[in-house]
């Protein structure tokens, strides 16, 4: 019987990019010697969790609903003690502010180890900065920390956790799912993407610290340059609304659209002619991730692990955050470098390939987990510090 790893998450609607990984992680536990399962905390009449659970379905990732109504319903702490003693959980993984609370109160009534991924503390609304302020602290109480990039891992350390509590252990993806199977142009005809321009794509969740907003702008300024661009964004969210009304304000409407949420966003990234990453706070994306494994074009903006990633602009432009000209100029230096494009392409697919390939990183989590569990022979196993 292989010890058993809950993953716990709060979530709202279809959640965002640390579910590729939660949902991911399971079916690769299992060749390596863990069971695991993920239990996901939401509002009970929440329409948007049914994608969850096709995803779940697909990715063979045994899925926990636990409803929840706010911070005040005791009914879900009592849930997951329940929920540890019957399953005899052996490592409780955390992902965010009120699932490391959750896990700390648990493991009162249940003994197990704790271990939490930092994907990053982005969001700004209500009262999102008092919970990640409450959670920096909350982390030296953990027996392990991941951090999925190097400004995270620096931060984590700054808040208390020691070293030898703590990993770098970046995003990945599954290089063989996220590999191009068909060219531009036949992409662009099997999405019903126009074939007549530049498609500029972007995926993500539709909130404030993405600043779709900006590069709605930028896209309205190539226009005006001459570039016969379109731009679609995948995804929902909170800004939906005001985000249509900024296309409006442009009379963008018949070039930018808002997609809603793609399942399977590889064809539409395929289509792309360039991805475009806009946001202001950010871990390590996964949607860079993917878009790099798909030999698209990328334009990112310098924050948090993506410099590291393109490495400083060998694998794709940077440019400045909170600027439309930024994000403007770094697209047109993409279309103007046909040659450079090619090259940047190819070098960043074998960069995910070498680096960031999903089997690899559960092998360095499992050194975590056999860490902290105290088996045998794996004192040397624990990544700290290394991608």
């Amino acid at each position: 019987m292989y010890p058993l790893v809950l993953h716990v998450r709060v979530v709202t609607g279809s959640g965002g990019g640390p579910e590729k990984t939660i949902l991911n992680s399971p079916r690769f536990l299992r060749r390596l010697g863990y069971d695991s399962s993920c239990a996901y905390l939401h509002p009970p009449e929440d329409v948007g969790f049914h994608v969850l659970e096709e995803r779940a379905r697909r990715w063979d990732a045994p899925l926990i609903s636990v409803p929840d109504r706010g911070p005040w319903d005791l009914k879900v702490l009592w849930t997951l003690v329940r929920l540890c003693r019957e399953r005899k959980v052996a490592i409780w993984h955390g992902h965010e502010n009120k699932s490391n609370l959750l896990g700390l109160l648990v493991r009162r009534f249940w003994p197990m180890r704790l271990v939490t991924t930092v994907h990053g503390w982005v969001s700004r609304a209500g009262r999102a900065p008092l919970y990640d302020n409450l959670d920096r602290r909350f982390l030296r109480f953990y027996d392990h920390v991941v951090c999925v990039s190097e400004d995270l891992f620096a931060e984590a350390q700054e808040f208390g956790v020691r070293a030898g509590r703590c990993s770098l252990i970046h995003n990945a993806i599954d290089v063989e799912e996220f590999t191009r199977t068909r060219s531009v142009i036949d992409a662009k005809h099997g999405f019903g993407a126009p074939s007549d321009g530049i498609l500029i794509g972007a995926v993500g969740r539709l909130a404030e610290e993405k600043r779709f907003d900006l590069l709605i702008a930028a896209a309205a300024q190539l226009v005006q340059h001459g570039v016969n661009a379109y731009l679609w964004i995948a995804g929902d969210g909170p800004m939906k609304e005001t985000l249509e009304s900024v296309i409006a304000s442009h009379r963008m409407q018949e070039r930018i659209r808002l997609l809603g949420m793609v399942e399977d966003p590889r064809e539409f990234v395929q289509a792309c002619d360039l991805f475009a990453l806009s946001s202001i706070r950010e871990g390590l994306p996964n949607v860079l991730l993917e878009a790099m494994a798909l030999e698209t074009p990328v334009v990112a903006t310098r924050i948090a692990g993506v410099p590291s990633l393109l490495e400083e602009g060998r694998l794709g432009v940077l440019v400045e955050p909170n600027s439309a000209e930024s994000l403007a100029n770094g697209m047109l230096q993409v279309l103007r470098e046909a040659n450079q494009r090619l090259e940047r392409v190819a070098a960043a697919r074998a960069r995910i390939v070498e680096s960031y390939s999903f089997q690899r990183r559960m092998e360095r989590m499992v050194a975590v987990y056999d860490r902290v569990l105290g088996r045998d022979n794996v004192s040397t196993k624990v990544p700290r510090n290394s991608a």
